[in-house]
């Protein structure tokens, strides 16, 4: 089976996630979940907040929440380049909790449109970072 296997590299903004061989990837993007296999056509895709789930060989499917980025594949090789990468065990629940809270009372006090969008994305990366740890507790 180990030509359904084909290169994958992550990198966040200030640092590796993972180098080496994967058997499936799945990133999301702003139509969905889009899913990555061995012998994929070349492609560029943007990548949306939300949860990567990736197989490493002869392991079980793993998750982790990732900001926005992109996924170049060419001849075989993925590079997949987000600002940032989480493994659900890196992430503090209780401080995505917090900044969830935060972000709701500065959506409700109807401050500028820029703390608006800003807040608004802090909800959603903190809500991907919660349901990472949520989705990797089901698997």
């Amino acid at each position: 089976m180990l030509h359904n296997l084909f290169k994958v590299r992550i990198y966040e903004a200030d640092s590796p996630f993972y180098e080496g061989e994967m058997e499936s990837l799945v990133v999301p993007t702003i139509d969905g979940e889009y899913g990555i296999q061995a012998r994929h056509r070349n492609l560029v895709i943007a990548i949306v907040p939300g949860i990567m789930k990736y197989r490493l060989p002869n392991e079980e499917m793993k998750t982790a929440s990732v900001s926005e980025g992109m996924v170049r594949i060419e001849d075989g090789d993925v590079l997949v380049l987000v600002n940032t990468a989480e493994r659900p065990e890196e992430i503090d629940a209780e401080r995505a909790k917090a900044r969830i809270e935060e972000a709701r009372e500065i959506m409700l006090q109807k401050r500028s449109l820029q703390e608006y969008y800003s807040a608004e994305a802090t909800l959603r990366r903190s809500m991907v970072r919660l349901r990472a740890i949520k989705d990797q507790s089901i698997n």
